[in-house]
């Protein structure tokens, strides 16, 4: 059974839900926004044209698209997009992944999180009026996500402006952070616990973090939570220790969360899970047993706006690189294959050339035509076709091919602007 799976909006932190669910043999991912983004990079099945939600005619369009592409499951990517969809679930013509009307709204609410667990010790202490606060405090708004406009105030003139109906200030929690990241079944059981540490964040998002063993005051906290609120799938909270070292609960969110791809390294897949449980199947779940480690950075991706059918590509220092195989030259290859782009080795190899890439183990059937020149003719003679490029890591062949043949040229370096991720 193939499962049509929308992620929207695709913009922002989806890429772990893209990741965990492209490779999926079952799965075809969607990705669709309202603003064009890094997701035309991402996602193979990508759509920029939807309204935003606040457009009186977002459900009638957002409904034209999930009918078009027959959507089954959506997998909402932001908190106030969440609870959108699930207070018009009854109107949309796909299943949401963590749909309660009340769970949204409580996780998407600091101050209505605090209220339902205000008898749980594991809450901070919270200040309701500017009399009552203790310093240092923290300060973040009842609707957010990310860290933004949160703040600890270690002075009252800090707090004169600020509307504690709308702000969430509680004790400051100067201790170790976690997220948990937790998997409901279909009946409601909690089935996975996995907490992990922040130890280091950009802009509010996790970009090193480590898997922990889950202890048991973390686990009690989790299963207070699961039996307070409904869950479909996936869902996460996050903890901060007080300066006794007592975790606190911070916020609860029912999306996925960017660093949950510790969890999945750990052999959990709580996005593809997540589409089990929505489809009313049972699941089980298990994992290798190990803590992991994290550490990312900004990647970026290209589109150089060259139109090709045809690569010329040498071979020493380009295919393989200081006597190994180049695996990014590798994986160009094969992409070419898959968009049925015409390959040509051109090579001066000093030995067979045919007995070298046996000995790397490349196929000659990736390549259209193997030219080995042995006559020191240019390589410029070779090539045929006006809608090519050439890769070679020989600046005198690259300039030698662009003043004669005119086309695109790039050295060994440049495959990462010519590889396409999108899957």
């Amino acid at each position: 059974m193939n499962v049509n799976v929308l992620i929207f909006p695709c913009e922002g932190n989806s890429n772990e839900l893209h990741d965990a669910l492209s490779y999926c043999f079952n799965i075809t991912v969607f990705g669709a926004s309202s603003v064009a983004r890094h997701g035309k990079y991402i996602y193979k099945n990508y759509d920029s044209s939807l309204p935003y939600i606040t457009d009186e005619r977002f459900i009638e369009k957002f409904n034209e698209y999930l009918d078009a592409h027959k959507i089954d499951i959506i997998i909402p990517n932001h908190d106030t997009i969440a609870l959108f969809l699930a207070e018009n679930a009854d109107k949309i013509h796909a299943k949401i992944v963590q749909g309660n009307v009340e769970t949204n709204r409580v996780c998407r609410s600091k101050i209505k999180t605090h209220e339902l667990f205000a008898d749980c010790d594991f809450v901070p202490v919270r200040y309701r009026n500017l009399d009552d606060v203790a310093y240092p405090a923290f300060a973040k708004p009842d609707v957010g996500e990310g860290g933004h406009g949160a703040f600890i105030a270690k002075k009252k003139e800090l707090f004169f402006d600020i509307p504690f109906d709308e702000y969430l200030v509680t004790e400051f929690l100067p201790g170790k952070e976690y997220t948990v990241d937790c998997l409901t079944d279909k009946d409601g059981k909690l089935r996975y616990i996995s907490p992990r540490v922040r130890k280091r964040t950009m802009a509010g998002i996790s970009v090193a973090g480590t898997t922990e063993t889950l202890s048991d005051e973390i686990k009690q906290i989790a299963e207070t939570i699961n039996s307070r609120l409904t869950f479909e799938g996936l869902w996460y909270f996050q903890l901060r220790a007080d300066a006794n070292g007592k975790l606190k609960l911070m916020e609860i969110s029912v999306r996925c969360a960017g660093a949950m791809c510790l969890t999945r390294a750990k052999g959990i897949n709580l996005p593809l899970l997540s589409i089990y449980v929505a489809l009313g199947q049972n699941i089980a779940v298990f994992d290798n047993g190990r803590n992991v480690e994290m550490d990312r950075t900004l990647i970026s991706r290209y589109n150089i706006n060259i139109d090709y059918n045809h690569v010329y590509i040498d071979f020493d220092d380009t295919i393989t690189l200081r006597g190994e195989v180049n695996p990014l030259a590798m994986f160009f290859l094969y992409q070419c294959k898959n968009k049925q782009k015409h390959v040509y080795l051109l090579t001066r190899h000093i030995d067979n050339i045919k007995n070298s890439l046996e000995k790397y183990a490349i196929s000659e059937k990736l390549f259209e035509e193997i030219v080995h020149i042995q006559d020191g003719k240019p390589k410029s003679n070779y090539i045929k076709y006006t809608d090519s490029i050439f890769i070679g890591n020989m600046f005198k062949e690259r300039l030698e091919v662009k003043q004669k043949c005119n086309i695109p040229v790039f050295d060994a370096d440049a495959f990462e602007f010519l590889l396409d991720w999108r899957v």
